[in-house]
């Protein structure tokens, strides 16, 4: 009885030693397995580099459960300027050659525009001196060309204009010109509870007409610039009408703001490309826990443009010299990609 005993006991150590190898021998299921397999199926369009490595290790530490710097899904912010940053804006922004088109196109209604310098360099094609207005320059432009209409009169103006015009340089539509790999990476931060925000100084109306189709973010997730509204009851039916005027430049200083105001909570993660952007990477990672700031420097001017320090759209300089103070990651356009738009 006690030699069947010790069997027993032997037999079930045995089996107990035999699980133990099993699994640890036994291919991971751990949420790293997991992150890295979706990496490999879905970061198509990246490089093996450590801009990779470092998205992908820092999805992981922040979504596994009883990692240190775990993030709990309602905390899971990622916020992504737009030009520049999800699509191109060169050799203008898209947004101001679609308000170049519309003065254009209404300039004989507006007589006293030849004699403004803002509108008389548009009409003239005159781009330095177009940028050369700066921000007062912008606001009077867009206040122009973005009112008179409601809202979704606007955004039809503006879907129309992308179905026929196309971009001077590449021959593709506008909304044709977004950054394949951005699209990726907003999908892989989606699928490990992570929400997309864009945070732009385009105009909201404007990103809204077709944001939403392009990089699947609801439009109550598109913060930007924003002019001044006053509803109207007509025919039945309630409309805001777009008034002449800017109320909130969502830009620079104005993109932390913006973030607090409409989110509520500090990013986790931050991706720009320009000076645009810098106080919008700075709010992020210099909060506490776990953070990723990262700037998309645009270094192929084959399949792109290659621009920085002196563009006129989208300059990066501040951001360069301050990346690796804030050890903010500089995505190289050349080297980090394998592809640039969608095909």
């Amino acid at each position: 009885m006690k030699s069947e005993t010790k069997k027993f006991k032997f037999k079930s150590l045995l089996f107990c030693i035999m699980i133990c190898i099993g699994i640890s021998c036994t291919p991971a299921t751990s949420n790293e397995r997991d992150i890295k397999e979706e990496a490999a199926e879905e970061l198509l369009s990246w490089q093996e580099g450590s801009n990779k490595k470092a998205i992908i290790e820092f999805v992981k530490k922040t979504t596994t459960a009883g990692s240190p710097d775990f993030v709990p899904e309602s905390d899971r912010i990622a916020c992504f300027d737009n030009d520049g940053t999800l699509w191109s804006e060169q050799p203008l922004y898209f947004e101001l050659q679609f308000a170049i088109d519309q003065v254009k196109t209404n300039a004989n209604d507006h007589p006293e525009w030849k004699n403004q310098q803002t509108f008389k360099a548009m009409l003239e094609g005159d781009h330095g001196a177009l940028v050369a207005s700066g921000e007062q320059g912008l606001k009077a432009i867009m206040a122009a060309t973005h009112a008179g209409m409601n809202a979704d009169e606007f955004q039809d103006e503006v879907r129309s204009w992308l179905r026929t015009e196309r971009h001077p340089t590449t021959n593709m539509p506008y909304n044709k010109m977004v950054f394949q790999p951005m699209i990726e990476l907003m999908e892989y931060l989606r699928k490990h509870g992570y929400k997309t925000f864009i945070v732009s100084g385009g105009e909201v109306d404007f990103m809204r007409a077709w944001a939403e189709e392009a990089y699947k973010i609801p439009t109550y997730h598109m913060l930007g610039s924003f002019g001044g509204f006053k509803y109207e009851f007509k025919d039945g039916k309630g409309e805001l009408k777009k008034l002449p005027e800017i109320k909130f430049m969502n830009d620079n200083e104005g993109k932390p703001v913006g973030i607090h105001q409409s989110i509520g909570r500090i990013p986790v993660i931050a991706i720009g490309n320009s000076d645009g952007d810098y106080e919008m990477l700075q709010y992020t990672t210099t909060a506490d826990g776990p953070r990723l700031g990262m700037l998309i420097h645009h270094t192929d001017g084959d399949r792109e443009f290659a621009y920085d320090r002196d563009s006129r759209m989208g300059q990066l300089s501040k951001g360069l010299d301050s990346a690796a103070y804030y050890n903010w990651h500089i995505i190289d356009m050349k080297n980090d990609w394998t592809r640039i738009y969608p095909e």
